[in-house]
């Protein structure tokens, strides 16, 4: 079947129900994430451009896991040098199909992506596999010389609903949260930044959203010990208490847990190293908003692309969110208009936004007492 997304259409195979089988793979549900990628790639050549980063502005790009081809292809039709690596001989023959169709100039490889990755560099690497992309970071790292973009579709691993194999995988301790989205995209960005440090990279977050199958990132490069080493004091942990909602954070990679609630008194849970920093950048956000604001002709849910950004934009940077449903719930209270909510916060003195997150999910400065008193 032919799929347009943006000013292409590449072809794929019918895809199964349940997204299984043999076919060449093609997830129709991840096409906001690649209406994104085109408006970030297009943000960061602007930035290059403008001389914010070290280094001419990006051309080579690599799609690690290609598949049908469809997200390396976007990034040619938005003029990179795109390269699609498969380790399936029938993918790699649809990208190059996909190419000719609309007469775009790429690459395509039958090649393993860690072995292309080691060997060659690209001034982009996107990894985009089915499942978690750890077993490819390192050499993502290796190949990657500016930006490397990230999804992980293994949610249940990254929130702790699947604990050991989130542990295993990301090696850290995910917990099964309200915040359970924000914990999941945290913990990668975590492996992401841990990674990185290894080959004395600075691999910093410019943009990061999480949906509800999959979390999606993308980190700038530097090279430099100082700089990863600086990277690495933006982890810690969080101590949640799964009674009362009530959390603390701390800085650092050694953890002195808080085991008792500072709220009800009960057990808490700590969970960690997870990234507390910064999930975006303000002025790379920005960007990559008038991008997609300039693309809505263009992009497919482009405009489903700006309400994320546009939330991400209000997001306080608070290392986690409530659900507010979830407080009023435990409160055994019924629940208010969000607006209302947050307008009330803002009344008493207390920073609050609404995030990305969920329809009923925000940011405060107020601790889960204090949120009590106000509405419980």
């Amino acid at each position: 079947m032919d799929v347009s997304e943006g000013r292409v259409t590449v072809s794929v195979p019918e895809q199964p129900e349940q997204g299984a089988g043999d076919a060449v793979f093609y997830n129709p549900e991840q096409e906001l994430n690649r209406d994104l990628t085109v408006a970030a790639l297009r943000a960061y050549r602007d930035r290059a451009a403008a001389g914010e980063v070290d280094g001419p502005p990006p051309r080579s790009y690599l799609d690690a896991t290609a598949a049908s081809g469809i997200r390396g292809i976007r990034a040619a039709a938005a003029g990179f040098d795109a390269t699609c690596c498969d380790v399936d001989p029938d993918a790699v023959e649809l990208a190059r199909e996909n190419f000719a169709h609309n007469e775009l100039e790429g690459t395509a490889v039958h090649r393993d992506a860690n072995a292309l990755m080691h060997e060659e560099r690209y001034d982009v690497v996107d990894l985009d596999p089915f499942g978690t992309p750890v077993p490819f970071v390192d050499a993502a790292c290796n190949a990657a010389r500016s930006l490397l973009c990230v999804t992980a579709t293994d949610t249940a691993p990254l929130c702790g609903a699947h604990f050991q194999s989130g542990v295993r995988s990301y090696g850290a301790v995910p917990r099964n949260t309200e915040f359970h989205a924000e914990m999941g995209l945290r913990v990668l960005l975590s492996a992401l930044v841990r990674t990185a440090a290894r080959y004395d990279v600075a691999a910093e977050p410019v943009l990061s959203h999480s949906a509800p199958h999959y979390a999606r990132t993308y980190l700038e490069l530097t090279s430099g010990a100082r700089a990863a080493d600086a990277l690495l004091e933006e982890l810690g942990y969080v101590d949640w208490c799964p009674d009362c909602y009530w959390r603390t954070t701390r800085h650092g990679l050694v953890h002195d847990p808080t085991t008792d609630c500072g709220n009800c008194g009960r057990t808490t849970k700590p969970a960690g190293p997870l990234w507390l920093g910064r999930t975006h950048e303000d002025a790379f956000l920005a960007r990559t908003r008038e991008h997609v604001k300039g693309l809505y002709d263009e992009l497919g849910v482009a405009r489903a692309v700006g309400r994320t950004l546009d939330r991400l934009d209000g997001e306080l940077a608070e290392p986690t969110h409530y659900d507010q449903h979830k407080l009023f719930g435990n409160w055994g209270e019924p629940a208010i208009g969000m607006d209302g909510f947050i307008q009330r916060l803002r009344e008493v003195g207390h920073e609050a936004s609404r995030t990305h997150y969920g329809g009923t999910t925000f940011k405060t400065t107020a601790d889960v007492g204090a949120l009590a008193e106000l509405f419980a």
